[in-house]
């Protein structure tokens, strides 16, 4: 008789596949570096804001206005960088979706319950610890959004800056989760920052958008036909009175992301490829530099922790964050019974919720939006971003430290290519092709070390003879 098996529970943060580990790797490197000029971008804007010949000049760069006025696009320089460099960050931001969606771990419900409820949580807490915070304090509830965005680029600087050797599994819970959080980021900046409606403007947008999309299904190419209807589509969505982003994320939705027969990449991974460096080096840095130049004092410094608006900020961020993510990971482990990887601690989660606690793009632009007609407390909110970010990274810089001995062991052993195939060795552990590998490499190691020792063993020998020749000149009789 048969003993039925008992099926294995669901490991949480379990080795990734190998097609996944390398699409994560290419996608983080990109944004580790678009991080690194984040973080650049933020300090020249800070510099710039507050050294006392620099300041008016930053002004006048940052509200310098340029554009069409006859196309409602007669813009500052910042509002550009809000409104049109940040869609190129939202196209990207959408094709990551669809791919994860398709192709990638939201594509398996089971694997998707995890970052999506984390995400949620991630952003309703947040949410909520502001709320309580401002409304108790008698402030204004407008900025309840700002603190619910994670900055992936900025979080995955900070890994690069510390040198913390994050396993790939965390790293692409962090970068998954970072995907929803930026979906949900969209519908409310859709939702809830839209004041009124040019319905003319707004059906020209979702023409220009069927257009786009019947195009791509006709397998049209040619950047010259995409980049000029988007730049329409993208002007009608900002004149419709919906936030232009929408275009972009919009966009990046209808790609294709699965691969046909044949196909090495398909259409989106091969345009995410070429547009995420001009996101993440160019399009987000501008929008830092002229978004983050806010006054920084002792006093403003003190004002982000008496303000409730600002002071809500950052326990949101500090916070919210944190409770929420690690919160809501622990729920769904618990109630799908999946258990941790044996390699990984709970403590490990809790590090990462801290590090998603870095909010910046999203939030600045989400600041901006909440109290746009209040530009005093717009540069509280934005210097209370920065402040709660800063708290974040110094916590999770903390957390991760302590345990980067153990994240440097796990790197090298998921990177091990012992045989030189290019695959790493976790990989091909039910390949009869590497273990013959594997044991042509020993032998040969073995042969080598047969043929030391017999060197090593005829040296002493010889030494051997040698000094008991001399022995027995110098003790024999006179």
């Amino acid at each position: 008789m048969t003993v039925p098996r008992t099926p294995s529970p669901r490991k949480a943060f379990g080795r990734l596949s190998l097609p996944e580990r390398t699409f994560v790797t290419d996608a983080l490197r990109t944004e580790t570096v678009g991080g690194v000029l984040l973080l650049l971008a933020a300090v020249a804007a800070l510099i710039w804001a507050n050294v006392p010949g620099l300041h008016s000049s930053y002004e006048s760069v940052s509200h310098f206005h340029f554009g069409p006025e006859a196309l409602g696009l007669n813009l500052s320089v910042a509002h550009w960088a809000a409104d049109g460099l940040l869609a190129v960050f939202f196209f990207v931001a959408g094709i990551e979706l669809k791919r994860e969606l398709v192709a990638g771990d939201l594509r398996d419900p089971k694997a998707a319950v995890l970052p999506v409820v984390a995400a949620l949580c991630g952003m309703a807490v947040p949410a909520l610890v502001y709320t309580l915070t401002s409304g108790m304090g008698g402030g204004s509830l407008a900025g309840w959004a700002v603190p619910t965005a994670t900055d992936i680029a900025f979080a995955l600087a900070v890994l690069a800056v510390i040198g913390t050797s994050l396993p790939s599994a965390l790293r692409a819970f962090l970068l998954t989760l970072a995907v929803v959080d930026d979906l949900f980021a969209i519908l409310i900046i859709a939702v809830f920052f839209t004041d009124g409606l040019n319905f003319a403007a707004l059906g020209g947008a979702v023409a220009g958008l069927v257009v786009f999309w019947l195009l791509l299904r006709k397998g049209v190419r040619g950047w010259y036909v995409y980049v000029p209807l988007a730049l329409v589509v993208w002007a009608l969505m900002y004149n419709s009175g919906i936030h232009a982003t929408i275009a972009g994320v919009a966009m990046g939705l209808m790609l294709r992301c699965h691969r046909h027969e044949g196909e090495e990449h398909s259409p989106g991974e091969r345009v995410e490829h070429l547009v995420r460096p001009l996101s993440a080096g160019l399009a987000v840095p501008l929008f830092a530099l002229f978004s983050a130049g806010v006054a920084i004092s002792g006093g403003a410094l003190a004002d982000v922790f008496t303000q409730p608006e600002t002071l809500g900020v950052v326990l949101g961020l500090v916070v919210g964050k944190t409770f929420g993510i690690f919160g809501g990971t622990w729920l769904t482990a618990r109630f799908t019974r999946a258990s941790l990887s044996d390699d990984l601690a709970w403590a490990d989660v809790f590090a990462v919720a801290t590090l998603a606690g870095i909010g910046f793009t999203v939030s600045l632009l989400i600041g901006e939006l909440a109290f746009e007609e209040d530009a005093s407390m717009t540069d509280s909110v934005k210097a209370a971003v920065l402040t709660g970010s800063l708290i974040a990274t110094a916590v999770a810089t903390v957390l991760l430290k302590i345990r980067n001995a153990k994240y440097r062991r796990l790197t090298e052993e998921e990177e091990r290519d012992e045989d030189l195939s290019g695959v790493p060795d976790v990989y091909e552990q039910d390949d009869p092709a590497y273990h013959l590998r594997m044991a042509e490499i020993h032998e040969r190691k073995a042969a080598e070390h047969r043929r030391l020792a017999r060197e090593k063993a005829a040296e002493r020998d010889a030494l051997t003879q040698v000094t008991g020749g001399a022995s027995e000149e110098h003790h024999g009789p006179a």
